[in-house]
């Protein structure tokens, strides 16, 4: 191999501290978050595919020329009213932090809006096709409207000037019994209970205490796009649609498009207009009932007339009762007539046969019958006979067959029974010694932790300690006194040493005791860690 030239002697380094990789991370990591420790930052969504498994968001804000990481913790984006959308240009309020694992920085979002009603009416435009493609805006499924509900739901705000409204225009046209159920319109969590609302009317059951309304009203006053933008979240365009109870959506003004337009089965411009699609105009119900009432009698009146007269115009062409009993009179008395004829011909047909019949019944037929009768009966009972003593001597060889089987199973039976008898004596004999084994061996094992329990007793015992030379000091009263501050002057005192104890008496000039304050038990519960207690023997006190 060729000579390598020598390496030249390294420069020594100026004195600069050295950072581990974690430390530096950390360290730009604190530096992020104190400098930027709330931002709102405006971009547009990109790679948004939803929730991660774990609930949380994962994708980035960007414009025309930069990028930033962007995460939506699982807690916060369930609190949150407006939920991000690929594409979709929006507003969001966070922090700033970093993430050692790849060494990037990201926008931890707490707060989510749309930048301005561009981005909102490009929302509803994608829910709508969205929807759409579902088919819950097709006409097929839309329900016609009762003619004269009974009772009425309305879905709005209690406090606001649509239900006044709507219960003013009810009474003016026709009263009906009107149920509201109160929600908010706006703001956040009204879109859950408008959803709620709607699904709640519909779980009514029919013939309930609470009557089942025939037709929704779910009102608002009129307000810009973000105030009617509850009304264009997909739960409640998805409850409406699932309603079951007809319903009217009357959501703002006129010129105010909501998707809950779409699904209604009826929109009205205002609150005031679906008071008025709900009900008909009574005023105008009885006029219209009093003129088919005239229409009913006078045609009722027209047709009792042409009935008449179709009555006199049959009677005039039916023939008289005479003209119809005339041949049928005639029949009557031909047939009246013939009758003793037909008796007496009848009577004497039925005297012939019987006399031919007579003529054939003599006493050598009767002896003939009662003949063949008895030779009948001999033979059935000769055969009846052979039958009997053919069937016993089936029978006799067949308990015969059955008595040697009998035999024989009760032999095999009997040594099957005294081979089980044996197998289970062995069987408890080997079971016996095991539990002997088995209880010898517990009892080995109780000695063993007997011993150590012993053992474990004495080294833990304060007896052991005094035999090293420490002494307890006790009160009259026998507590251990675990300082000198709690001995007063003249207090008699016992020592307890390890062969015995002695009683001894304070000085007379101590000073008398001074009584510690205790401290609060949750104070005492912070400071101190939690240890695990170990019970003490009793009468134990402070060695110390």
């Amino acid at each position: 191999m060729p000579n390598r030239l020598p390496m030249p002697p390294a420069e020594p380094l100026p004195n600069t501290p050295e950072f581990t990789v974690s430390e530096l991370s950390q360290s730009l990591k604190r530096t992020v978050e104190d400098t930027y420790g709330h931002v709102r930052v405006r971009g547009e969504i990109s790679g948004f595919r939803g929730a991660h498994s774990s609930g949380h968001c994962y994708f980035a804000l960007k414009d025309e020329s930069a990028k930033i990481e962007a995460v939506i913790w699982k807690g916060v984006h369930g609190r949150m009213r407006f939920k991000p959308q690929e594409g979709l240009e929006v507003i969001a309020t966070g922090k700033l932090t970093t993430y050692p694992g790849s060494s990037k920085y990201q926008i931890v979002i707490e707060a989510l809006e749309p930048a301005g009603i561009g981005a909102l009416m490009a929302l509803m435009e994608e829910r709508k096709k969205k929807l759409a493609a579902e088919g819950l805006f097709d006409e097929a499924r839309k329900q016609l409207l009762p003619w004269l509900p009974e009772v009425i739901g309305v879905v709005t705000s209690p406090t606001g000037a649509v239900i006044r409204d709507i219960l003013h225009r009810l009474e003016d046209r026709f009263p009906r019994h009107v149920l509201v159920w109160p929600v908010k319109v706006q703001g956040e969590g009204s879109a859950e209970q408008l959803a709620a609302a709607i699904r709640g009317f519909n779980a009514l059951p029919e013939g309930g205490r609470i009557p089942r309304p025939d037709v929704l009203i779910v009102a608002r006053g009129g307000g810009s796009l973000e105030d009617l933008w509850s009304f264009n979240e997909e739960i409640v365009v998805r409850a409406a649609a699932e309603s079951m109870i007809p319903l009217i959506s009357a959501v703002g003004h006129e010129t105010d498009i909501t998707l809950i337009d779409f699904v209604a089965d009826k929109r009205a411009p205002t609150p005031t207009a679906a008071a008025e699609m709900a009900v008909p105009v009574r005023s105008e119900l009885f006029v219209e009932v009093a003129d088919l009432g005239r229409r009913t009698h006078a045609y009722w009146m027209r047709a009792q007339e042409s009935r008449r007269n179709e009555l006199r115009a049959a009677a005039r062409a039916l023939p008289s009762a005479g003209d119809l009993l005339a041949i049928p009179r005639q029949r009557l008395d031909s047939a009246g007539g013939a009758l003793p004829r037909g008796l007496k011909a009848n009577t004497h047909a039925h005297f012939r046969r019987f006399t031919a019949a007579s003529a054939k019944l003599t006493l050598r037929v009767l002896h003939g019958q009662i003949a063949q009768a008895g030779h009948r009966l001999t033979v059935s009972g000769e055969r009846l006979g052979l039958s009997a003593r053919a069937l016993l001597r089936q029978r006799r060889d067949r308990f015969a067959g059955l008595e040697v089987r009998l035999r024989a199973s009760k032999l095999s039976n009997a040594q099957a029974q005294r081979n089980a008898i044996a197998r289970q004596r062995e069987r408890t004999q080997r079971l016996s010694e095991r539990a002997g084994r088995a209880l010898l061996t517990l009892l080995q094992r109780l000695d063993a932790r007997v011993e150590n329990s012993g053992k474990l007793l004495s080294a833990l015992s304060y007896r052991g300690v005094l035999a090293r030379g420490f002494a307890l000091v006790r009160d009259e009263a026998g507590h251990p006194l675990h300082s000198a501050d709690s001995v007063g002057p003249n207090a008699r005192i016992a020592i307890e040493f390890a062969d015995g104890r002695v009683g001894a008496t304070a000085d007379a000039d101590r000073p008398a005791p001074v009584a510690k304050r205790a401290q609060p038990k949750a104070a005492a519960q912070e400071t101190k860690p939690a240890l695990r207690r170990v019970a003490k023997p009793v009468d134990q006190g402070s060695l110390f």
